[in-house]
């Protein structure tokens, strides 16, 4: 199977080649929560380097629970043409655009001022930088079904606006992978306990959001094929979830894992486990390849296209980069050419594993604004700098986000 044979998914739709631009955090949007024109510029760069699909980095479903101050929100038309040029820049290169949904859960910043909604009221647990985020309060059953029909809703909107597919978010311990998860799920109700219970959010979401579309339009769910915690949501849950998710209408399923207590996305785990270097899930994902129904995804560390050949092999569907994209936006289609480029960070080995997540992120960030204005990447930027400017832009952004929610409440 060659990474640039096309792809056709369950519902007819045809990816042109087998590689995605995974979903980052941009951080990026204006001041309404609405796409800017720097977010559509550097999706721009990334559909001119020519992956068969790019995915979005978090488009949040309310606009009270977001991921970060910079995140895009997507609730109602207000700002539907913006959302329609940033479609088009994709389009126009016969790119396959999804919009990634998500919604926060207790993974919301306290500095946003926002009362964070959870399955239960666990705080997170990230030791001193714990106060980071805000407490959780447990979803009522009316939480929990405006939560269902604000996934439905966005997804309507993503369709009108012009994109082709969306993706929910079941991983990286969001709202949905905390429902999965047994260490952040404590309910007694039909939301909790069993692992049936605990999936039915998620199974609830991809139903409405189906609903909600045309059948030509793309359905995609990310899901965590571990959280890397022990007592948590493992590999025997994921292959369970898989086979619940097998007689549903999900085009793609793409496998990640980890979350913020336990960054694996990273390439860090948490209950002991050293994850390789490159495609770190892909383990899990050969198991679960082997009963899933619809074509598989995986994401996570990917630079180097003999590597994206060995997912291939291993029965995976498509692969999915990102941080090598934020250095060579051009990747793709230099791959294709026959130049052999594996662009990748230096690893942040920093004592103290949050901070250097955070700096691993910030770095990331630093390269996707360059690209985001015309700029070239430039791999080489002290991280520490990358972070303090990161920190400071996040600050700032957190201060119009409140004014801005303020202004709105009344």
């Amino acid at each position: 199977m060659s990474p640039f044979e096309a792809l056709q998914l369950p519902n007819g739709q045809v990816i042109a080649n087998r590689i995605a631009k995974a979903a980052m955090e941009e951080n990026m949007a204006d001041l309404n929560q609405a796409p800017s024109r720097e977010l559509k510029q550097l999706y721009k760069t990334w559909a001119e380097g020519e992956p068969g699909l790019l995915l979005t980095g978090n488009v949040m479903v309310d606009r009270r629970a977001m991921t970060g101050p910079g995140g895009v929100a997507l609730e109602n038309e207000q700002h539907l043409e913006s959302f329609r040029e940033w479609a088009d820049v994709a389009r126009a290169k016969g790119v396959h655009f999804w919009v990634q949904l998500s919604h926060p859960g207790r993974q919301t910043m306290a500095n946003l001022g926002q009362q964070a909604l959870a399955p239960s009221a666990i705080a997170l647990d990230l030791g001193s930088f714990s106060k980071m985020f805000a407490k959780p309060r447990a979803m009522t059953e009316d939480d929990i079904q405006e939560v269902i029909q604000r996934f439905a809703t966005s997804a309507r909107l993503a369709e009108k606006a012009g994109f082709t597919g969306v993706q929910i978010h079941g991983a990286h311990g969001y709202l949905l992978s905390q429902f999965l998860s047994p260490l952040s799920n404590h309910r007694t109700d039909r939301w909790g306990g069993s692992l049936e219970n605990r999936a039915r959010l998620l199974l609830e979401v991809i139903h409405a959001v189906r609903a909600s579309v045309s059948p030509s339009f793309c359905v995609a769910v990310k899901l965590n094929s571990a959280d890397f915690q022990r007592g948590g949501f493992d590999a025997t849950d994921a292959r369970a979830v898989v086979e619940m998710l097998n007689p549903l209408p999900i085009d793609l399923l793409e496998l990640s894992g980890g979350s913020y207590e336990a960054p694996a996305m990273q390439g860090e785990a948490r209950d002991g486990r050293t994850l390789a270097r490159e495609a770190y899930f892909l383990e899990f994902a050969e198991e679960l390849a082997t009963i899933a129904r619809m074509p598989l995804m995986v994401t996570g560390g990917i630079r180097r296209l003999p590597v994206v050949q060995q997912v291939l092999d291993s029965g995976i569907a498509m692969a999915g980069i990102a941080t090598a994209l934020t250095l060579e936006p051009q990747l793709i289609k230099h791959w294709r050419e026959g130049r052999d480029l594996n662009p990748q960070l230096k690893p942040i080995d920093w004592k103290r594993k949050p901070l250097a997540a955070l700096a691993t992120l910030a770095v990331v960030r630093d390269q996707m604004r360059r690209l985001s204005r015309g700029r070239l990447p430039n791999a080489k930027v002290a991280p520490w700098l990358a972070l303090v400017c990161d920190q400071w832009f996040t600050a700032r952004r957190a201060r119009q986000y409140r004014a801005s929610m303020t202004q709105s409440s009344h």
